[in-house]
C-alpha cells in the first residue's frame, strides 16, 4: 500500500525557531508520527508510514529552503538504473522528472518517491531553489555540483516566464 502524503508539520513553529536560532536538528525523521484530528481537535495517532522523502520536501517548503538534499545509497538519479544501458542524470527539470515518473523509469517502492519529492519542491519553492539526490557520502561534492542529481523548476537556458 502505497504511503500517505504528508499534509503538514505539525511541530512547524517549533522546528522555524529552532532552525532560526542556529540549533542543527533532525525532524521528520522515517516521515515523521502520522497524526490525524479527532471530533475535538486533539491529535490522535493513526496507523500508516509517512513517505520520508515527501515529508523532507514539505519541510523544507515550510522553511522556505532553497535547497532540499535527499541522501541515499546510490551516486544519484539513473535511467536503466541496475542493467547494462543505465546512466546517471546529472540534471533535471521538474517537468522532465514528472514525465520520467509517468513513463515508469522510477520505482514506486525506491527512486520513485526520491524522485517525486525533488519535482515537488523545485515546483513550489523559492525562484532558483534545488532539489539534489546523492550518495550519503558525497553530500559535501554534491552540494557543490560535483556529484548526484540536481532537480531545478526550469530549464535555466530557456527563456523566462
Amino acid at each position: 500500500m502505497p504511503s500517505p502524503r504528508p499534509r503538514r508539520i505539525v511541530e512547524i513553529e517549533a522546528i522555524r525557531r529552532l532552525t532560526e536560532a542556529g540549533v542543527l536538528l533532525v525532524a521528520a525523521g522515517g516521515g515523521g508520527i502520522p497524526v490525524t484530528r479527532d471530533e475535538a481537535g486533539d491529535l490522535v495517532g493513526v496507523e500508516a508510514v509517512i513517505d520520508k522523502d515527501r515529508t523532507a520536501a514539505l519541510l523544507a517548503r515550510a522553511l522556505g529552503a532553497t535547497t532540499l538534499l535527499i541522501a541515499t545509497d546510490v551516486e544519484g538519479v539513473a535511467l536503466d538504473y541496475g542493467k547494462p544501458t543505465q546512466r546517471w542524470l546529472r540534471s533535471l527539470t521538474a517537468a522532465e522528472a514528472r514525465r520520467l515518473l509517468a513513463e515508469g523509469h522510477f520505482a514506486a517502492g525506491s527512486m520513485g518517491p526520491k524522485v517525486e519529492a525533488a519535482a515537488d519542491f523545485v515546483e513550489h519553492a523559492p525562484p532558483g531553489a534545488r532539489a539534489i539526490i546523492c550518495h550519503l557520502d558525497r553530500m559535501v561534492e554534491a552540494l557543490a555540483g560535483r556529484s548526484g542529481t540536481v532537480f531545478v523548476d526550469t530549464d535555466p537556458a530557456a527563456p523566462q516566464r
